[in-house]
């Protein structure tokens, strides 16, 4: 819920709590000055009827009274000189002053007022008092309920104009690319928003200055250590030509692989620092999976074939919108890997699957990984059982770092299980539109 939504459902709930506690504070007060408003006037209508004359008369007075259920009764002596026809009670079960009984079915107040040998009763139904009360109570609040509504639209208006600086800011902050960190060039009057913007500010400067610390790092290293190891390739393989000492050869094949091993360590930096999102979704152009996980077979055939293992492609094709660079080193890395930790004579399936969701799915029959594995093994520079594992394989410990920022190109997911075939199972699966 917004926070505009919450602030007007707070007031407005902040208000029909104060009037509901209003309407029966007022119930109550109206409720006590009614009874003595109309005491007062039972007492009044009682003196009144005290002073009429002796006359016995079977019609009773008139009474000029806006209450229509003012009952009465005037007795002398026992005897009944005038009363309401039907106010049926007897005088002696009642005392002097104000009480309240049950007359002829219904609760009553009475008033008994006793003077010069003379006896005069006046009741009034209580229902005409709650009535009463209910009328003022209903007259003073209704303009108050009626106004809850247009206050509701007033309250709406003036939180969102006053919430209009915080909604400017998550626009401006949402149209922000990724790696733009420019200070927010805004400035504002409103003590609670210039904190937020200067604190923004703040972080956006030190986020560039660790992002591109690394970007750089790892982009100049990689470049500055392409010319010397070029240079010892040349010359390893000078020497090779040179010796003809079993021993030297030996040396000079060792030499040979940790050249080889030191560039493809700076070739996997430099595909790691050109991998950011932005750069690679302007070129995006409809491309063929099947076509490229056949050519990322294709290139690795040999190290396949070095270890005599079965390998299938099945599914169904499908296209989607990417890069051919990309989606050729995220296939290559994951086929590299289960290459790499699949044993002699093992097996290796790579499905790719268009129906309800489409994915890109690579099962091996190595050895696997823990739960603690999976969750590790997209970190830079961390190998399975580092270079200790059974294959003894070597690498970097960037391939599943870099598969994890292609993967973050495409808006994908991958997830790694366990593998029917005994070792792992990797799945890319793809969102958005996919063409058959």
């Amino acid at each position: 819920m917004s926070i505009r939504k919450r602030l007007t459902l707070i007031l407005l709930s902040m208000m029909v709590l104060i009037c509901f506690f209003a309407l029966v504070k007022g119930y109550q007060k109206s409720m006590r000055e009614g009874e003595t408003l109309l005491d007062n006037e039972l007492k009044i209508v009682a003196l009144v009827l005290g002073e009429q004359p002796l006359v016995k008369t079977a019609q009773a007075i008139k009474l000029n009274s806006a209450n229509t259920q003012l009952l009465y009764q005037i007795w002398y002596q026992d005897t009944l000189l005038s009363g309401s026809a039907s106010l049926k009670i007897e005088p002696m079960d009642f005392e002097e002053g104000f009480q309240t009984a049950n007359i002829a079915g219904q609760r009553m107040r009475v008033f008994v007022l006793t003077q010069n040998n003379r006896k005069v009763i006046v009741a009034e139904p209580i229902s005409k008092r709650f009535e009463l009360a209910e009328a003022v109570i209903l007259s003073a609040m209704l303009p108050m309920l009626w106004a809850v509504p247009i206050l509701a639209v007033f309250i709406s208006f003036f939180i969102k104009h006053a919430l209009a600086p915080l909604t400017q800011l998550s626009k401006q902050l949402a149209e922000r690319k990724a790696n733009d960190f420019s200070p927010i060039s805004w400035h504002v009057t409103d003590q609670e928003i210039k904190p937020v913007i200067n604190r923004l500010n703040d972080l956006f400067q030190r986020v560039e200055t660790a992002y591109l610390r690394e970007r750089f790092f790892a982009s100049d290293a990689a470049h500055e250590l392409r010319t010397p190891l070029s240079s010892l390739k040349i010359n390893v393989h000078n020497l090779k030509k040179l010796e003809n000492d079993q021993y030297y050869e030996q040396e000079l094949e060792a030499m040979s692989q940790g050249v080889n091993r030191l560039g493809n360590i700076v070739e996997q930096m430099l595909i790691l620092g050109r991998t950011h999102p932005e750069q690679w979704q302007k070129q995006f152009t409809e491309q063929c999976l099947l076509v490229i996980t056949q050519h990322a077979v294709s290139d690795q055939y040999d190290k396949i074939d070095e270890k005599n293992l079965t390998i299938s492609l099945e599914g169904d094709d499908f296209k989607i919108n990417g890069d051919e660079f990309t989606l050729t080193t995220l296939i290559s890395n994951l086929l590299s890997n289960a290459i790499k930790y699949t044993p002699t004579n093992g097996k290796i399936t790579i499905k790719l699957v268009n129906n309800v969701g489409c994915y890109w799915q690579i099962d091996d029959s190595g050895s696997g990984m823990t739960d603690e594995q999976k969750q590790r093994v997209f970190n830079r520079f961390y190998r399975v059982g580092g270079d200790q594992h059974p294959s003894g394989e070597q690498g970097a410990g960037l391939g599943m770092a870099i598969v994890q920022h292609i993967i973050a190109i495409y808006s994908a997911q991958i997830t790694l299980t366990d593998s029917p075939l005994g070792g792992l199972t990797a799945r890319v699966t793809f969102k958005g539109e996919q063409h058959g």
